[in-house]
């Protein structure tokens, strides 16, 4: 199966009890991450699509921008909704303006604020179905943000060809393990 499009999605760093951007925490995930997209970028994938919230998403488009030198590699920023970043702190916001300066593409995937809790409902299918794969940080048993997306991302799997590369506390502490006796 050819692939071209995946999305990179997982916990905000609150979830993970993540509270600046020197938490060792993060170089850890940036590294399951690359791993991951490192095979899919090896498989013909071109493009990551991301919603741009904070966490493991911003990290995962700080790895792709260092990862731009070696491969041909695209990113979008499709936010659910205008104006996702109001209810951010100042930092995450300049974080966020700064993603979007950098993407290759920038468009919310609807034209007006935030309404509803639906339309995070409705971004995360119309990511699924605009992707070949996703690459998820997420833990079944902590559940959290990410665990709606995954719900649907498994239940399309059930009439779709959809991949899923779940990175557990498991493959992180491996790495971790592995980081540390580098």
């Amino acid at each position: 199966m050819t692939m071209n499009a995946i999305t990179i999605t997982g916990y905000k760093p609150y979830e993970l009890n993540i509270r600046d951007d020197k938490d060792e925490k993060i170089l850890v995930i940036k590294e399951a991450i690359k791993r991951s997209l490192l095979r899919y970028l090896e498989n013909g994938v071109e493009w990551v699509l991301l919603s741009g919230q904070p966490g493991v998403e911003t990290w995962a488009f700080d790895l792709i921008q260092e990862l731009k030198e070696a491969y041909t590699i695209y990113t979008a920023i499709v936010p659910p909704f205008m104006e996702q970043e109001k209810v951010w702190k100042e930092p995450v916001q300049e974080k966020y303006y700064q993603m979007i300066q950098q993407a290759d593409f920038y468009q919310p995937l609807m034209n007006k604020p935030y309404e509803h809790p639906r339309q995070y409902v409705t971004k995360d299918k119309w990511f699924i179905e605009k992707t070949d794969a996703c690459i998820l940080v997420y833990e079944e048993e902590h559940g959290g943000s990410p665990k709606y997306f995954e719900e649907l991302a498994r239940t399309y799997q059930e009439s779709h060809m959809y991949e899923m590369d779940v990175i557990s506390s498991f493959t992180l502490e491996d790495i971790a393990r592995e980081m540390n006796e580098l």
